[in-house]
């Protein structure tokens, strides 16, 4: 997967077919004419790759201030969902890009974050899914699922804490290759070779990186814009920007 934009700005993979991205001119109907256009601003820079940062995007700033601001509290019901990550300039995001160009075999497909919050005015669960996989070993792209889960909770209007509590594997799908290898279709599939693809298919390897010994890393996170189609957050202290557009669930 060919990534040419700089390492201050990244613009990561496009909508499969079967997750389409909603176009910012939905809001066209219901919002003022210059929102569209901000938003369409704002992807078109990410699209060309600019050399100026994100997070210091005159774009940036202008659909964040089209929100409410510090004046409207978070809405947990609007944030619960799927979201898909379309540009970052978070370094301990890109780092995951800048592996694969280094490593060929690896690929990084789809990034979501998964709010888990309806219902709710307190917090709730996000799960940063990441998709990817191993050239010619897994499916392409989405051969397996690095699953990263932590509570949140709300602190203000706008800022939320997670506190992170698993890394996980799971979701393993290899490649017809490999399944070719391991069960030949001129064969008959033996007892072992079955029970390898279904302990391969079931696999999840998980790791807590919080208990009752060691305190659990967290992070602060400013959610700056968010309506139906669109979320904008900012790493505190991290200096990274997030952009993501609203995705189907996941399966």
């Amino acid at each position: 997967m060919a990534l040419a934009a700089p390492s201050s700005l990244r613009r990561l993979p496009t909508t499969p077919p079967h997750v389409p991205s909603p176009p910012c001119a939905s809001r066209l109907r219901s919002r003022p004419l210059r929102e569209p256009r901000l938003c369409h601003r704002l992807v078109a820079a990410a699209a060309a790759a600019a050399t100026a940062p994100l997070a210091s995007s005159s774009t940036t700033v202008a659909v964040e201030e089209r929100g409410a601001g510090e004046g409207t509290p978070l809405d947990l019901a609007a944030l619960d969902g799927t979201w898909r990550l379309c540009y970052t300039s978070a370094s301990d995001v890109l780092v995951l890009f800048e592996a694969a160009e280094r490593l060929p075999p690896l690929q990084v497909g789809q990034i979501y974050q998964k709010f888990e919050c309806k219902n709710r005015s307190d917090g709730g669960i996000v799960r940063n899914v990441v998709r990817w996989s191993i050239e010619n070993l897994l499916e392409e792209e989405e051969g397996a699922t690095l699953m990263v889960s932590a509570k949140f909770v709300v602190l203000s209007k706008r800022n939320i804490f997670l506190q992170f509590e698993e890394v996980a594997v799971e979701n393993i799908k290899i490649s017809e290759q490999l399944q070719a290898l391991i069960a030949p279709a001129i064969l008959p599939r033996s007892f072992l070779s079955l029970q390898i693809l279904q302990f391969l298919k079931t696999f999840r390897a998980q790791v807590p990186v919080s208990g009752p010994e060691r305190r659990s890393p967290g992070g602060l996170y400013y959610l700056s814009y968010l309506d139906r189609d669109m979320l904008l957050g900012r790493s505190v202290g991290g200096g990274g920007v997030f952009v993501f557009t609203k995705a189907q669930p996941l399966t």
